[in-house]
């Protein structure tokens, strides 16, 4: 997740606390708790953008994408300019497979925080999407170039150059992937894809 942007309320410190708390539990996957603990957040102050992101981004991982975009939703409206709620919106309608809207909304995130990995990594995955290859795999790679160990990067890219049909790039970056973290099962189950379609393309090559 983006850093955050922190609200300077009376209550800060206990707010600040409860976020951080809030944070470990969506990280242990207790995301229930989590969005309990945002809901108390929201409580003590109305505005404490932080909080509806919390909500968004747990919703985001149990998948009920309704109530993510109305959390993300009310957090923009308070604070236009956030780009943490920004690119979780973004992501959303990666998610849905609006990938219009997705560009849209994260080219804003973009020009709020411009150079950051993961925003450009969704940026570039949604641009991929909806249509615009080229453009997509450059932001892609200069997301990689900016974080060069980001495996999530590195399967994304990885996605695009198998769609694109370039095996070679492909297979090196699941490799490289899978050096630095050898039990990743995305990373595991594209490369054994991305071999089987290279050897498939290489047969009807020769067939020809």
């Amino acid at each position: 997740m983006i850093g955050y942007f922190k609200k300077k309320t009376k209550n800060k410190m206990t707010l600040d606390d409860l976020l951080k708390q809030a944070d470990s539990l969506k990280l242990a996957g207790r995301h229930d708790e989590a969005i309990n603990l945002a809901n108390k957040m929201i409580l003590m102050d109305m505005e404490y953008v932080e909080a509806y992101e919390e909500i968004g981004d747990n919703y985001l991982s149990l998948r009920e994408y309704d109530r993510a975009m109305k959390a993300l939703k009310h957090a923009i409206k308070i604070r236009p300019s956030s780009p943490n709620a920004l690119y979780l919106l973004g992501f959303l309608y990666s998610s849905l497979g609006d990938f219009d809207k997705s560009v849209e909304t994260l080219e804003t995130a973009n020009r709020v925080q411009p150079h950051h990995p993961e925003i450009l990594r969704c940026l570039g995955w949604s641009i991929f999407h909806s249509g615009d290859r080229r453009r997509g795999l450059v932001i892609l790679e200069r997301a990689r170039a900016m974080a060069p160990q980001d495996t999530l990067i590195m399967c994304d890219l990885a996605v695009c150059y198998l769609n694109d049909r370039q095996f070679e790039l492909t297979i090196r970056l699941l490799e490289d992937a899978l050096t630095l973290e050898p039990d990743n099962e995305k990373a595991k189950d594209c490369l054994e894809t991305a071999k089987f379609f290279q050897r498939e393309f290489k047969k009807l090559r020769e067939e020809k």
